[in-house]
């Protein structure tokens, strides 16, 4: 349902809140000594509050001023004690002007009395946006980092230098970064898949999830979905693969998640060669700071041979038939060199109503090299509704059986098939070549 679990304990239930689960902006310190604590209160115990915690007017906690314990808010750095239940703010922000280590800000933070816990996020000038070193510090103190330009003002706050070339800065609250200049803008292109969610990779679902702007052929956008009312949607026309690609980078130097989605494999005849041609050609700094990554889906063709078996379980070559953005003369030389090679053979975009005549003539070339009971492997939307699988033989095959969303696999001189016990056929291509191991 995409909701937070509330675990409820008889300490919410007496008191109103879960004082072991301080709200967005603070940090428990201990959650053992913090068991003890709500557990004395439980016993009958009263309770002072030092500091400023809003959220526990509405509370029904037993307070006197001369209590034995105390919740203790604050970003002062202290020793957890048995009596106590320290609560640490969200209020700290470290500025930096230069790459620094991990190291050198929590020694600033222990050299101005700062709990590590009360480190809200790192601030940098924007000419760093691009060092890794730096997304390295702030990961490893889990914290967000942000990104400011020279005229930038950031938010009122008590500024301290205990050196190491860290300045920090103390607000009265707990700090929200987003508020803080920006972040560095993330561009991820993925892969979705032949379509089906179970065959979608865990990171591809992650990263849809953090997106802010999503990219793509408005088919493969709406299989995505479905998104958040806060996501933004960009649906463009399949041959647009430049401009959207340039689109992306736009988005994403202003410090957004953007997603460009491709469907099976990003880097297999889709979206993810356009993105890098797009950052290769261009001279714009902000573009080449945005942090890009490519993550994997399932082709097409593998998605088909693994349904019929191990077609492409040796050897094989990967061709699109189309000629849109090579000559046909080219389509024919590799064609003609890969069946030669005996190589078994993958044909994406095999046809189509503007293109009706270059799948015979592929056929042709291939029956030079393969004998008619060479096994094919036809997979129509093979991971969507109504998918079709066919096995069939060189022989059989002809043009009108094939469309534009059918993935054509093409046996080796080794592919064998036998029967499956539902009527079909298995197929593959054995890993030994000559004469059988």
């Amino acid at each position: 349902l995409g909701i937070a679990p509330a675990i409820t304990t008889s300490g919410e239930l007496r008191f109103g809140t879960c004082l072991l689960n301080p709200p967005a902006g603070y940090v428990l310190a201990d959650l053992e000594l913090g068991k003890r604590f709500v557990s004395d209160l439980l016993a009958g115990e009263s309770v002072r509050i030092e500091g400023d915690a809003p959220w526990l007017a509405r509370a029904q906690l037993p307070e006197s001023g001369q209590a034995r314990l105390a919740i203790h808010v604050g970003s002062a750095e202290r020793l957890p004690v048995a009596d106590e239940l320290l609560i640490y703010s969200r209020n700290v922000l470290a500025q930096v002007c230069a790459e620094v280590s991990p190291q050198s800000i929590l020694e600033s933070l222990y050299q101005a009395g700062l709990a590590r816990q009360s480190l809200a996020c790192i601030v940098a000038p924007e000419t760093l946006m691009a060092s890794a070193a730096l997304r390295e510090t702030a990961l490893e103190l889990a914290v967000p980092l942000r990104f400011v330009g020279s005229d930038a003002a950031l938010l009122p706050v008590a500024w301290c230098e205990p050196g190491n070339g860290v300045v920090l800065g103390v607000a009265a609250a707990p700090l929200e970064p987003e508020t803080i200049g920006r972040a560095r803008g993330r561009l991820a292109v993925i892969g979705l898949g032949p379509g089906a969610a179970e065959l979608m990779v865990p990171a591809v679902k992650a990263e849809l999830a953090r997106a802010n702007d999503v990219l793509g052929y408005e088919t493969y956008v709406r299989m995505a979905g479905p998104f958040r009312d806060d996501q933004v949607m960009h649906c463009t026309d399949n041959r647009e693969e430049m401009q959207r690609a340039r689109h992306a980078f736009e988005l994403a130097a202003q410090g957004r998640s953007v997603v460009v989605v491709s469907s099976g494999d990003p880097g297999v005849f889709a979206m993810a060669a356009a993105v890098l041609e797009a950052l290769h050609e261009s001279v714009d700094p902000q573009w080449h700071s945005v942090d890009l990554e490519i993550l994997p889906g399932v082709s097409a063709s593998l998605a088909t041979a693994a349904q019929a078996g191990a077609p492409l379980g040796h050897d094989f070559c990967v061709m699109s038939l189309s000629d849109n953005l090579k000559p046909w003369s080219i389509i024919e030389k590799r064609l003609d060199l890969a069946c030669e090679a005996d190589l078994a053979l993958a044909f994406y975009n095999p046809i189509s109503r503007s293109r009706p005549w270059q799948l015979g003539v592929a056929l042709d070339i291939v029956r030079r090299h393969r004998t008619p009971q060479t096994p094919v492997v036809l997979g129509r939307d093979i991971g969507r509704p109504g998918q079709i699988l066919r096995t069939l033989t060189l022989g059989e095959l002809t043009p009108e059986q094939v469309d534009m969303r059918t993935m054509v696999l093409v046996g080796s001189s080794t592919t064998c098939t036998f029967a499956r016990a539902d009527g079909m056929q298995w197929v593959y291509t054995p890993r030994w070549y000559g004469e059988k191991p």
